[in-house]
């Protein structure tokens, strides 16, 4: 577990665009089965985390079609959120950080970390978008 003083700005930077926390199992279960479109992102304190995967997330929110809703839990913090979330995300294999699109329960669409490892912001940004334009 990380000390939560060191994670807080890295929540907070998605938390301040319209993310909310999911810290318990029920309310994962919540998100993920409400109607509509539904994003989760498994933040990190990595590297890619930092560097592609948050922003390239928030630029994704500059798009005519958004999810409907916009959950994140944070990897070694949130540990009960994200091994629920990771129980939805199955067949893929537990990455952090990670990013699923679910539609009325449904995942529809998958980045894993080997997808943000070497990308840059722009690419995921331009990947989420077309899921965005796809499914919500």
């Amino acid at each position: 577990m990380y000390p939560p003083e060191m994670v807080a700005p890295m929540k907070e930077e998605l938390v301040t665009v319209g993310f909310n926390q999911l810290t318990t199992p029920d309310e994962v279960d919540s998100a993920v089965n409400a109607e509509g479109t539904t994003l989760v992102v498994l933040n990190s304190v990595c590297g890619c985390a930092a560097g592609s995967m948050r922003p390239g997330v928030k630029l994704s929110l500059e798009n005519a079609k958004l999810p409907s809703s916009l959950t994140t839990a944070f990897a070694g913090v949130d540990r009960e959120a994200v091994d629920r979330a990771r129980k939805y995300m199955l067949p893929y294999p537990p990455s952090s950080p990670s990013i699923a699109l679910f539609k009325d329960g449904k995942l529809v669409h998958m980045v894993e970390r080997h997808h943000i490892e070497g990308r840059t912001a722009e690419m995921i940004s331009e990947n989420l978008k077309a899921a965005f334009d796809e499914f919500c």
